[in-house]
């Protein structure tokens, strides 16, 4: 809404002083002609709003306009600024309200608060895109006008049309009653129900989404947070499971225990203080994948499959690695 959009202008101006029309423009996602149109509506509407000519110019406010957010702590100021990760907000197509929101939070802040607080959050970093792995979590684009019929569905408390495409299915439509929006390292997710059974959605394979008048048929209040962990167990406890019997070098416990669903036995061997472990993967691809990771580190003991698969794999692997390179052609 543009009301929105002024205010947005107004606290950009206050915040950092002078700003160019393109750099306005950048920040609220809109053209620098449409700048140009609200510095104008701001004048007209009393605002001390001027532009200074030049290399360095911009536009600027005069001083004033104070409004400040009473009985916050620093800390509690911080833990505020630090809350304004994008990426959760992101996934549910709320990005740029993230942004709106936390620039009114940050100018209604009082002055002694305000500058010590903006510059202890620059020294934490929440969730960020790339781990000491260099493995990057990129999240999954939604389009807004999908993700906003599903939050107004949501909120309302009204049924859910959507056209979904299931991982190898073709997209079908289907009428949900939508319990909650989970977002899980920048993936969205759509809890619901769909004839009384809990269905889960990715956000992100919903094709088209249409709220409808009718009311949902779900209960009044939800804990989201035991819900998506009922779900989650459900998953990992569902499909063609594998158990596998296997021995692990110590360093490398964690990451197996991290990546296999359950630890079903444990010990020590007696020599060369390996484990020998008993876990469940969800299914063959699974307990394949996650024995190549650990390499020499690992020795699946049973099922003999699983041996056969992965000595067939590096095997595969070493004669590709021990063949001679063809020289380049000039």
């Amino acid at each position: 809404m543009r009301a929105d959009r002024l205010v947005s202008l107004v606290l950009l101006l206050r915040q950092h002083g002078r700003l160019s029309a393109a750099s306005l423009a950048r920040e609220l996602e809109v053209s620098t002609r449409t700048v140009l149109r609200d510095i104008e509506a701001l004048s007209a509407a009393g605002v001390p709003v001027y532009a200074e000519r030049g290399r360095h110019g911009g536009f600027a406010l005069l001083p004033g306009f104070q409004t400040e957010l009473t009985g916050l702590s620093h800390d509690e100021a911080l833990a505020l600024l630090v809350a304004g990760s994008r990426r959760g907000a992101q996934a549910f197509g709320l990005g740029s309200a993230l942004a709106s929101a936390m620039r009114k939070v940050v100018d209604a802040l009082p002055e002694s608060y305000r500058t010590t607080a903006a510059g202890a959050a620059r020294r934490l970093l929440i969730d960020p895109e790339t781990d000491l792995l260099a493995r990057r979590s990129v999240a999954e684009e939604v389009p807004d006008t999908v993700v906003a019929e599903v939050r107004r569905a949501v909120f309302a408390g009204h049924k859910l049309r959507i056209h979904y495409a299931a991982a190898d299915q073709a997209p079908k439509w289907r009428t949900v009653d939508p319990i909650g929006l989970v977002t899980v390292r920048g993936q969205g997710y759509l809890l619901a129900k769909r004839s009384g059974e809990d269905r889960t959605y990715r956000l992100s394979r919903i094709l088209a989404a249409e709220a409808l008048a009718e009311p949902a048929q779900r209960p009044d209040r939800v804990d989201l947070g035991r819900a998506w962990q009922e779900r989650s167990t459900r998953f990992r406890t569902g499909g063609d499971q594998v158990a596998v019997l296997l021995r692990v070098h110590p360093a490398r416990r964690g990451e197996l225990v991290g990546t296999a669903l359950a630890v079903l036995s444990e010990e020590a061997e007696d020599t060369g203080g390996w484990l020998r472990l008993e876990v469940t993967f969800q299914d063959a691809r699974h307990a394949e994948w996650a024995l190549w990771q650990l390499a020499s580190n690992a020795e699946a003991l049973s099922p003999q499959w699983l041996r056969n698969s992965l000595r067939d794999r590096a095997a595969a692997l070493a004669g590709l690695l021990g063949r001679s390179i063809p020289a380049a052609r000039k």
